[in-house]
Parts: C-alpha cells; sequence; structure tokens
C-alpha cells in the first residue's frame, strides 16, 4: 500500500512538473511571438540615450490630436471603437516608446488639428498632415514623408478629369475643409475663365469618408487626396470609383508640436531618426500597404 502511494506520488510529481515545463516553454513561445519590433527593441542604445538626454518626457501621457478617417493612416479600429490604428498610430507609439512616453488621442476634424495643438487641448498632431509654410506659423513641423496626390473620380471618369488642371472647369470637387487642395482647386478659376470653361465649384466636408461618399452620391466629381487614401477608396469600391491620376504635390507630411517647445520638437527628431535607423518607419510601411516611396529623412520646417 505504501509502495502504491509513493508511485502515484511520484506520478504526480512527474505530471506537475511536465505541466511547468509546458507552461514554461508556452510562456516562452509568447513571449518570443509578442516581443516588441519597436524602435527601442531595434536599437536600444539610441533610445536609452535619447530619455537620458530628455528625461522630461519620460514616464508622461501625451495627447496626439488625429482626425481618424483616413483609412491605414489613423482609422478607428474595426474591431473596438474605442482604439484607433493605422501608420500613424504605431509610428507616434514607437516614438513616443523611443522617448519614454505613451498617447492618448483626442479626435477632432481635420480643420481643428492645429488649433487644438495651439490652446494646449494636445501636446502633438501625428495625422497626414501636410507641411506648408502657412501651418507652420502655427505649429513647428518634422516631415517624415513625401506627398503623392491622387486623384479619385466615379469609375469610367465621366468628366475626364486629368489632374488639377483645366480639366476640372464646371466639375465639383469635394475637399476636406483646411486641405491644401482647397487653394489649389481654387486657383484653377482664372484658367477656366480665360479658357471661356465654368469655374470649378467646392464641397467642403469635415473627413475623408464624408468625400468619397459625396462621389459615391453623385453630388461630387473628384476628390484629390494622398493617393494611397484614394487606392483605398479605390480598393473598397472597385465597381463605383477610380484613381484617375496620382499627381505630385510639393509639400511633405510632418508631426505638428508646439513652437513654443523647441526642446519636444528635437527630441521627436531626434526619436523619429532612431525609429527610421531602426527600420521600423519602413516596417510600418509594408504592415499598412502604403507606398514605401513616401518614405523621407526627417527635415524641420519652422517659420517665425
Amino acid at each position: 500500500m505504501h509502495r502504491q502511494s509513493s508511485t502515484e506520488a511520484r506520478a504526480r510529481h512527474s505530471a506537475v512538473i511536465s505541466g511547468l515545463r509546458s507552461a514554461a516553454l508556452a510562456t516562452f513561445l509568447l513571449a518570443t511571438i509578442w516581443a516588441p519590433t519597436s524602435a527601442s527593441a531595434a536599437a536600444p542604445a539610441g533610445c536609452a540615450a535619447l530619455q537620458t538626454k530628455y528625461p522630461q518626457f519620460k514616464g508622461k501621457q501625451l495627447v496626439n490630436a488625429i482626425n481618424p478617417h483616413t483609412p491605414g493612416y489613423e482609422a478607428i479600429d474595426p474591431k473596438d471603437p474605442n482604439k484607433y490604428v493605422g501608420f500613424d498610430i504605431d509610428l507616434g507609439e514607437a516614438i513616443g516608446e523611443c522617448l519614454g512616453f505613451t498617447l492618448t488621442y483626442k479626435p477632432v476634424t481635420f480643420a481643428a488639428l492645429l488649433t487644438t495643438l495651439a490652446s494646449g487641448q494636445a501636446d502633438i498632431v501625428i495625422s497626414d498632415i501636410y507641411a506648408t509654410e502657412e501651418r507652420a506659423k502655427a505649429a513647428d513641423f518634422i516631415t517624415y514623408s513625401k506627398v503623392f496626390d491622387g486623384v479619385l473620380v466615379a469609375k469610367g471618369n465621366p468628366k475626364k478629369i486629368t489632374g488639377i488642371n483645366i480639366s476640372m472647369c464646371g466639375a465639383a470637387a469635394a475637399e476636406n475643409t483646411g486641405y491644401v487642395e482647397v487653394p489649389l482647386v481654387q486657383a484653377l478659376a482664372p484658367e477656366c475663365k480665360k479658357e471661356g470653361k465654368p469655374e470649378p465649384t467646392l464641397q467642403l466636408y469635415d473627413n475623408n469618408a464624408n468625400c468619397i461618399q459625396a462621389i459615391l452620391a453623385g453630388r461630387a466629381d473628384t476628390y484629390v487626396n494622398d493617393v494611397n487614401t484614394v487606392d483605398q477608396a479605390v480598393k473598397a469600391n472597385p465597381d463605383k470609383l477610380e484613381k484617375a491620376i496620382a499627381v505630385t504635390i510639393p509639400y511633405s507630411v510632418g508631426i505638428a508640436v508646439p513652437k513654443d517647445k523647441p526642446d519636444f520638437r528635437d527630441a521627436v527628431m531626434a526619436a523619429l531618426i532612431e525609429v527610421q535607423k531602426a527600420g521600423t518607419h519602413k516596417a510600418l510601411l509594408a504592415k499598412w500597404e502604403l507606398d514605401p516611396n513616401n518614405f523621407k529623412e526627417p527635415d524641420i520646417l519652422s517659420v517665425k
């Protein structure tokens, strides 16, 4: 009886050890699968040095103002309406991880991004915003992406629009309030008049989704925006929409920061460089199926 009990005890002991080993192996595998591939993981020395140089940001929770209606860049997570997903979300969090801060998000209309920053309701704007001289009067920008715009039209391109040119004369263009494309379309009016054609009209909306819907509903003839956004719209509605052409826009996409915080601007710039050196930037472009040709090394645009 004693021998039988000992045998059973040894069996139970063996089973426990086996279970612990299995659990440990599972934990190891999970840790390997979910190990972070951020800038800090790939270049710990660089980011550690930055956290030493800029200790005032470590452990902070900062607010990123976003217009979450640009799939691929920033959008509401379809699996969780309380979260946001996209290239800009991941890039911002990689920069934050490098400097030791975390981000929360404040969704606003595109036109309110910089005013939200200037009012102190946000600390940073990473939301596919083009850095222009005019916008740089309100905020400093760290640029990180080249700009290629796509011209979205209805399937078959019934108005035969070929770009931001006189082919838009008489057309209705849907655009986001505050977008750089608005003055570009407005500037066509004299050229159209010279050709004896009606000037283009503008329909202003608060987000990309509404602009795209305007074409789908037949209210607008075209929508000009970042080429990746246009490609996403065509992918989602291949039987109703098409890209007439891609055009070059003389701007860069930038991260906006308050003009009175040059130390924060310089810290974000340095962290972005580390993120790029680690290969994270290009990996995120691939993850979100964005054109790798958008990649550019960072610069600062600041206007006094």
